[in-house]
This record gives C-alpha cells, structure tokens and sequence, in this order.
C-alpha cells in the first residue's frame, strides 16, 4: 500500500486536533486546569511532530550527502529507503538508479580511453618502426615496406571513422539516403571486398587487422531477383561489421552465412548473419549491441577475437535504427545468428 507524505501529513494534523481535543474534554470531566492540559497537549503534540519530521527529513538529508558524493565523482553510494512506499521511495530510487547510470558511463569513459589508447598504439608503434627502419637506412623504401606502412595507416583511419560514426550516433546528425536496389548484386559485393581484404593484408575491422583466410563466406539470397530500399553506404556498414564479427569468432576453417529474404512490406528486407562459433548465452544477449561490450570469455574463442573496442555491433544497431529496422540475437542451433529487419517502403497507415 502506497502512503504518500500528503497524507502523513494530513494523519498528523488529525491526530493533534484528536489528541487536544480528547485532552480537553478530560480537563472538563477531571476539573483539572487547562493551562495544564494546553501544557501537555502542545508537548505531546511536539514529540509527534518532531517524529513525524524525523522520518521525513533523515532520508532528505541522505539523499543530499549522495547527491554531493556524486556530483564530485564518487559512484559507489546508494542512497538507503528505496523500498518505501511514498515519494521519498520513489526519489532514492531515481537517484540511485541515476548514480548506476553515472557510474555506467564513466566505466564505458574509461574503458573508451583505454581501448582506444590501446589500438592507437600498436599501429602507431609499427608505423614508426617502419619508417626509423627506412630513414636509418636499415630497410629499403621498397613497395613491401611501404604496404607495411599503408597498412597501419589503414588501420588508424579505420579507427578514426569508426570514432566518428560513435560522435554522429550521439549528435544525432547522420540522415538516411534511401534507394531502391537488387540485393545479390550487393551482398555479393560486401563479401567479395571482405574476401579482398581478407586475402590481401587481413579483414578490415575496427578492431584491427584479422587475417582469417581460412573462413569460409557464403551468400543465401532467395528470390535471386530480390530488391530492397536502404541506405546502401550504411547498409553496407551493418553488414561489414556483422560479416566481421561472425568472422572473428569462427573456428578454423569455419563458414560464414549471410542470408537475405524478403520481408513483409514492399522493398523490406530480412538479413542475417551466421557463424559457427561459440554462440552467445541467453543472459548476455541483451547486451550484445551497447556500446564498448567486447564479450564473454566463452564468446572470444575465435583465432582473431580479441575483443575489438566494442563498438561495431553498437554502431551496427545505430545503423539499424536509423532506418526503424530491428537487429537481434536469433535462436540459433549452433554458432551466432545475427538477424535485421529493415521496414523499406511500409503502406500508409490507416
């Protein structure tokens, strides 16, 4: 049963007037004096009051102390009361369910500063190895040194538009450019420059370079002569990310699946993206898509899956919605089943 402080309140002033008003008629039955009775009522009232006050401002008080330790950046105090049944409940909830999103935030800060100072690193590290080597004189300026060279650069690019994409997703200033387009001719060309790039200096992720020649991409689409209408350029951002993830967690000589049906509205497309990995539990699918998640231990059992910055599969659900699809974890017998649904052109509604 929820009380309100309304009516405490209310209680408490009914309860004042009830106890002057039984007190005065005992000083009318007993004769006794009523400057006696007054004496006595305006204590006893007090007492009830100052109780009443006590349990009403003792959790303010709190909430001010966890209000202060917050503000200077100390997560880790809750404010106590939560479960009481009027407003203060209901405000040391909010603050305390406001302090675990502070404290979420800042962990993800950090771990931002920390991923992103990590994949900094080594490419720059590289780069600069190479280009000492050349200016000391210990290697030469030939084409594969210079490859050696691009491919960090490559890497620190990626990295660079891969932080983009997040300040975009939070500014909110990224439009859709919609058209209408033949699905296999598409998909084909999204595996085929992950087949390239694989072949070639490793697959391109945000996370760094994988070189996973042994895995296996194969393309479903049914109808062949299905069409949809998307943005192809973030379209194509979804499935690189989806193609490089599965990827990554494929065992040796694994297969990759990328599927596409049509769906249950003109130019509406359902896509997915199977591996044969480990899978991913039921209790952490849920979180597969917020940002700077980089997975179970169990998850990242892949020969390339070292985790990433945990950015690609948010960017990839940021991607999604900006077209009001849906991205999810589908049941899946064996490995990971990635499933989108983008709406292409929906009817009009009545």
């Amino acid at each position: 049963m929820v009380i309100s402080i309304k009516t405490k309140l209310g209680a408490l002033v009914v309860g004042a007037v009830l106890l002057t008003s039984c007190l005065a008629l005992v000083a009318i039955r007993t004769s006794t004096e009523f400057r006696y009775i007054t004496i006595f009522a305006m204590i006893a009232t007090l007492l009830i009051t100052q109780f009443v006050a006590q349990s009403l401002t003792a959790p303010l008080d709190e909430m001010t102390t966890v209000a202060g330790t917050i503000s200077r950046g100390d997560f880790s105090r809750r404010v106590r009361g939560a479960d009481r049944r009027d407003e203060l409940g209901d405000l040391a909830s909010t603050i305390n369910r406001m302090a675990d999103d502070l404290e979420a935030v800042d962990r993800h800060r950090k771990e931002l500063v920390a991923n992103v100072s990590h994949e900094l690193r080594t490419p720059i590290a590289a780069l600069r190895a190479v280009l000492e080597n050349v200016v000391d004189g210990v290697s030469e300026a030939d084409p594969e040194t210079m490859r050696s060279a691009l491919r960090q650069t490559e890497r620190l690019g990626r990295l660079v538009e891969t932080l983009l994409d997040l300040s975009r997703l939070d500014n909110g200033v990224v439009g859709l450019r919609g058209r209408r387009f033949e699905v296999w001719p598409y998909l084909s060309g999204v595996l085929r420059e992950a087949n390239l790039a694989a072949s070639q200096r490793g697959l391109s992720s945000t996370s760094g370079l994988h070189n996973r020649t042994d895995v296996h991409l194969h393309l479903d689409v049914s109808p062949p002569e299905l069409t949809a209408h998307a943005d192809a350029e973030r379209l194509h951002q979804v499935m690189a990310n989806l193609i490089d993830n599965a990827v990554k967690h494929s065992p040796p000589h694994g297969r990759v699946t990328v599927r596409a049906r049509r769906g249950p509205y003109p130019d509406s497309l359902e896509l997915e993206v199977e591996d044969e990995g480990p899978g991913i539990p039921e209790s952490e699918r849920h979180k597969v898509f917020q940002r700077f998640n980089r997975g179970s231990a169990s998850r990242r059992q892949g020969p390339a899956s070292d985790g990433g910055t945990g950015l690609g599969l948010a960017i990839a659900r940021w991607a999604v919605d900006l077209h009001g699809g849906e991205i999810g974890v589908a049941e899946s017998s064996r490995g990971c089943r990635i499933r989108v649904t983008l709406p292409g052109s929906r009817p009009p509604m009545d």
